[in-house]
C-alpha cells in the first residue's frame, strides 16, 4: 500500500494532552482538513524545536504526516499569537476556551475554511482592549451556528414566519416566536435583545446592557443543537 503524502495547512490548537514520556497529543482545527488529531513527538523535551508553539491560542502553519489513527506534526511555524491579553484576564481566557470548544464541536458539521476563519477572528477580537469577551463569544456562536446550518431566527417567528419583532424565545423551535406559536417554557425577551443578537449574528458592532440575557439565549440555542453542555461555558459562569 502506498504511503499517504504529508501536507501543510494552517491550524489552530484546540487542546493538548501529554502522551508517553515526551510526546503530546494535539487537537487541531485546520483550515482545509477540518479537525485533525496529531502527535507532536518529543515536544516536552527542553530542546524541542517547536514545543513552545504548540499550545492553545496559537495560529500555526503545520506540516502533517497522516497516520492510521493520528497524524504526526513534523514542522510548526507560528503565524499568529492570540494568547497575549487573553491569558492575562480570566474572563477573556474563559471566553477564549469556550470559542475553541465550540469550534471543536461544530467542526463535525464540515464547514471548511469558514469555521477556521471565524474562530481566528473571534480570538483576535478577544485581544482587543475595548471588546466585551462575552459578546465576542456570543457573536462567534451566532455566526458559526448559522454557517453550520443551525441559524437562529431573531425577527420573524421561527415557527410560522410571522414578521416581528416578537417577545418570546424558544431554542427548540429555532429562536423568536410569536404569541400564537409560543409553547410552554419559552423565555420572555425584550425585542431589543433580539435586535442586538441579530447585529452580532451579521457581524455588526453592538453594545447592550443586556449582556447576560444575550448570552443566556445564545448558549441555549447552541446547547440545544449540540445536545450537550460545554465545560468551558460552566467555567465562564465563574468569571
Amino acid at each position: 500500500m502506498a504511503s499517504r503524502a504529508s501536507y501543510r495547512d494552517r491550524a489552530l490548537v484546540i487542546r493538548t494532552y501529554d502522551f508517553g514520556e515526551a510526546d503530546r497529543i494535539v487537537v487541531l482545527l485546520t483550515r482545509c482538513h477540518g479537525l485533525v488529531r496529531a502527535v507532536a513527538k518529543g515536544v516536552r523535551k527542553t530542546r524541542s524545536r517547536f514545543g513552545s508553539r504548540i499550545q492553545p491560542f496559537v495560529d500555526l502553519d503545520v506540516q502533517l504526516y497522516p497516520g492510521r489513527n493520528l497524524a504526526t506534526i513534523t514542522a510548526a511555524d507560528t503565524v499568529g499569537y492570540f494568547a497575549s491579553r487573553i491569558i492575562e484576564d480570566f474572563e477573556r481566557y474563559a471566553a477564549g476556551c469556550a470559542v475553541l470548544e465550540t469550534a471543536e464541536r461544530l467542526a463535525y458539521a464540515e464547514q471548511g475554511s469558514a469555521l477556521f476563519d471565524a474562530t481566528s477572528a473571534a480570538l483576535a477580537d478577544l485581544q482587543r482592549a475595548d471588546s466585551h469577551p462575552t459578546l465576542v463569544l456570543d457573536a462567534f456562536i451566532l455566526r458559526a451556528t448559522e454557517q453550520a446550518g443551525w441559524g437562529v431566527s431573531l425577527f420573524d417567528c421561527a415557527n410560522c414566519q410571522a414578521p416581528g419583532p416578537h417577545r418570546a424565545f424558544n431554542a427548540a423551535l429555532g429562536g423568536a416566536v410569536c404569541s400564537a406559536c409560543r409553547p410552554l417554557g419559552s423565555a420572555d425577551v425584550d425585542p431589543e435583545t433580539l435586535h442586538v443578537m441579530w447585529l452580532l449574528q451579521h457581524g455588526h458592532p453592538a453594545e447592550t446592557e443586556a449582556v447576560a440575557e444575550v448570552h443566556r439565549l445564545t448558549t441555549a440555542h447552541l446547547q440545544w443543537h449540540l445536545e450537550a453542555a460545554l465545560k468551558s461555558l460552566r467555567i465562564m459562569e465563574q468569571a
